[in-house]
């Protein structure tokens, strides 16, 4: 059987294939635009039988070309990035480059490791999209607000007293009426920034009103710790829950998997740094918001702590066990989203 590997870039696809054991049969490079997919699609059937395909950056520059592939009927896996450094690293090949990028990834998916499927397009995706949107736009509000401060602390004086934080329109309004009469060049940025602030949290309830119409009443969402947000960021991230054969699979992608780091007669479990860290991170909120509001995750980490583990370790074995739940409740809310979707449209 052959197996292939795709090093995606903005304008090209550098392709490798190789054998059972790894050794390269063929390779070309493709236009990154749908004239090249095809012809990529049709080069993989001149190669026939191809038994996978692993592709690099599925999320980005490789999302076009994921989803032809995935139309044609191949079996396409996403290979992390940490994956094809370590093989470049281990093949010994003088330099860098994007076929040998591709032969990496080929070798990658040729020794049949248990990669993760790509993610369909989908409302998974516009879910996925609205919140990286909102993501965002809450980062630029954190850092007009950064700038305000860092102006008003020179403009005026002692303003905090009255107005500690500009979330609120309350506070900015108290800032506005102190820059009366101010006809600084410093007064007036502050005022730029006090309209950029309004017009942004105008924004991100825009788009969280967005992600409420298409999360709706998931079954998420009667998970303790889950909030709209926490649901929509799994969701998006996720995609079609179906394509995780067990919880297992869905806690190493999300990178709650512990990974054993015993030696001699210290037994003990490593933290995994791989995996979705937004995925993580969305465990990690829920995790939190039990252990400060939920009885039976504080009688978990009390046990876990009693067993001699730190804080922190504790945590983590809290976020693998709450990926069980979390993905059987994904699965449960998989097809009310698609149905919802389908009305909408």
């Amino acid at each position: 059987m052959i197996h292939v590997g795709i090093d995606p870039h903005k304008a090209s696809l550098a392709a490798c294939a190789v054998d059972e054991v790894g050794r390269p049969l063929a390779e070309r490079t493709f236009d990154n635009d749908p004239a090249g997919h095809a012809a990529l699609a049709a080069w993989l059937d001149e190669l026939a039988p191809v038994a996978r395909v692993g592709l690099e950056g599925s999320a980005s520059f490789g999302a076009a070309a994921a989803r032809h592939l995935l139309a044609s009927g191949l079996v396409v896996r996403e290979v992390p990035a940490a994956l094809t450094h370590r093989e470049r690293r281990h093949g010994r090949q003088a330099g860098k480059s994007d076929p040998g990028d591709a032969l990496a990834i080929a070798r990658v998916v040729a020794r049949g490791e248990d990669l993760p499927p790509i993610r369909a397009a989908g409302v998974s995706h516009d879910i996925d999209l609205l919140v990286t949107a909102r993501d965002q736009v809450v980062a630029e509000a954190t850092r007009v607000r950064n700038r305000a401060h860092a102006l008003l602390r020179e403009e005026v004086p002692g303003y905090g007293q009255r107005a500690s934080a500009l979330t609120r329109p309350k506070h900015r309004a108290i800032v506005r009426s102190s820059l009366r009469g101010h006809g600084s060049v410093a007064a007036g940025l502050i005022r730029d920034a006090l309209d950029d602030l309004a017009r942004l949290e105008r924004r991100a309830a825009r788009l969280e009103a967005g992600i409420g119409r298409l999360v709706g009443d998931h079954a998420l969402l009667r998970h303790p710790g889950i909030g709209l947000l926490t649901a929509a960021k799994l969701i998006g991230r996720v995609g079609d829950p179906g394509r995780f054969r067990d919880d297992a699979g869905f806690a190493r992608l999300a990178g709650v998997a512990p990974i054993p780091a015993s030696s001699g007669q210290v037994q003990r479990m490593r933290y995994a740094r791989g995996g979705d860290r937004q995925l993580n991170r969305a465990l990690y909120v829920i995790a939190l918001a039990q252990a400060w509001h939920h009885p039976p995750a504080q009688a978990y980490l009390a046990r876990k702590r009693a067993e001699g583990k730190s804080w922190r370790e504790a945590v983590r074995c809290l976020k693998r066990r709450i990926a069980r739940p979390v993905l059987a409740l994904l699965v449960e809310g998989y097809p009310a989203l698609e149905a919802r979707a389908m009305i909408e449209t």
